[in-house]
């Protein structure tokens, strides 16, 4: 499985912590540049940057255009694709995960995060190595710092950037063409996470995106606000088609997972 590290030239840093921890973990990755305002340039010209249910902020925008690069190269690859940003904190069972998941046909994305939100997923799910779980994934609600991706969900989630746009997490949570799912116990939090879930002893981290300034523009527009009320009752029938086979949660996460020995 290919691994791709999306970060910012000037976030050192960061990427020295990556490094580091993919290095301990033997998972080798691959350094993707990652957009930024002052580079978007041309890239941003073949996206409707009207379309999600509020304007985007420049630094949300980079961060979109960043993940799309990193859709671009999974659909090329004849194997999954593990994309992380760089303030995501894994856990020491990760490698024995991903290499089970490649024995697993049928799988397009898989999220290995979890961020505080409650999820709908699957009652039941597959065993995953003796300690995990994959479970079917209805509706998500945030989270792009760590995912395996197939060339098949790359395709769709390059298929639906074609026509809209939104926050790089919103754009997976909503496709829901993708066969998704969840890893149980999570292998991955985001460092400014990590402290609700237990976790001590980790970099402290600034959000590059909530750094961007706010668009000056109206977010209460008829177009805005009717993209948003439709996205709600989207959710809330993808909810009710799965009363059945899912549950409505939090995923769980063993703190302990993430102390190196």
């Amino acid at each position: 499985m290919d691994c791709l590290v999306i970060n910012l030239a000037a976030a050192n840093t960061r990427m020295a912590f990556m490094a580091d921890q993919l290095d301990a973990l033997g998972i080798p990755f691959q350094r993707l540049e990652a957009v930024t305002p002052d580079t978007i340039g041309e890239l941003a010209q073949a996206y409707n940057w009207s379309s999600w249910e509020r304007p985007l902020k420049e630094t949300e925008k980079a961060c979109f255009l960043s993940h799309v690069n990193a859709w671009k190269y999974a659909a090329t690859q004849d194997c999954d694709t593990l994309i992380l940003e760089d303030d995501a904190l894994l856990s020491r069972h990760t490698p024995k995960v991903l290499k089970a998941l490649e024995d697993i046909g049928g799988v397009e994305h898989v999220t290995l995060e979890v961020r505080r939100r409650k999820k709908i997923v699957s009652k039941t799910g597959r065993q995953i190595g003796s300690a995990h779980q994959l479970l079917r994934l209805y509706q998500d609600r945030s989270g792009a710092a760590a995912y395996v991706l197939s060339p098949s969900g790359a395709q769709k989630l390059l298929a639906r950037a074609s026509t809209q746009v939104a926050l790089a997490d919103a754009m997976i949570c909503k496709a829901y063409e993708l066969k998704s799912f969840q890893i149980e116990p999570a292998c991955a939090v985001q460092l400014d996470r990590a402290l609700a879930y237990g976790i001590g002893a980790t970099p402290n981290t600034v959000s590059q995106i909530d750094a961007g300034k706010l668009i000056a523009s109206n977010k209460h527009s008829f177009g805005f606000r009717a993209r948003r009320i439709g996205a709600q009752l989207r959710m809330a029938v993808r909810a009710l088609l799965h009363l059945g086979v899912a549950e409505r949660r939090e995923i769980r996460l063993n703190p302990e997972d993430f102390q190196r020995s």
